[in-house]
């Protein structure tokens, strides 16, 4: 069985959080979903939680980040072309998001990045898949 990744993400507004990434694409699992939470499905392996901040906090003793002012990670998720990610967060930021940096093309690999409405940062990016050039 492959393993499977689920990032745990609080949010303000479910609702509000469920729209934005229905606009980027995303669908939503149905069997997980009330008002304190949603399973947004990435791909058949990685699904992010989208939990409202007090649902969150009921499972941590720490306090929740804001993440608008801080970093808690960055969440990386590939797409097949550098057209593709272009699209991605221009749909991101067509959608509500802010654009904290340019692009970035190193030719082989092509990256750029929002921030969702919570202020979580998301890197797109496209890989060549042949890789870097060889050193020689």
């Amino acid at each position: 069985m492959a393993t499977q990744i689920f990032v745990n993400l609080p949010v303000t507004d479910l609702n509000k959080s469920v729209e934005f990434f229905t606009r980027l694409g995303y669908t939503f699992n149905p069997q997980f979903t009330d008002e304190k939470a949603t399973c947004m499905i990435v791909s058949d392996t990685i699904y992010v939680m989208l939990l409202t901040r007090p649902f969150f906090q009921t499972f941590t003793k720490k306090e929740i980040i804001d993440a608008h002012k801080q970093i808690e990670c960055t969440i990386c998720l590939s797409t097949d072309s550098k057209v593709a990610v272009d699209d991605m967060v221009a749909k991101a930021e067509a959608a509500g998001a802010t654009i904290p940096n340019p692009a970035t093309d190193y030719g082989f690999m092509y990256q750029h990045s929002f921030a969702d409405l919570d202020g979580h940062h998301w890197e797109v990016m496209w890989m060549d898949p042949a890789g870097p050039p060889q050193q020689a």
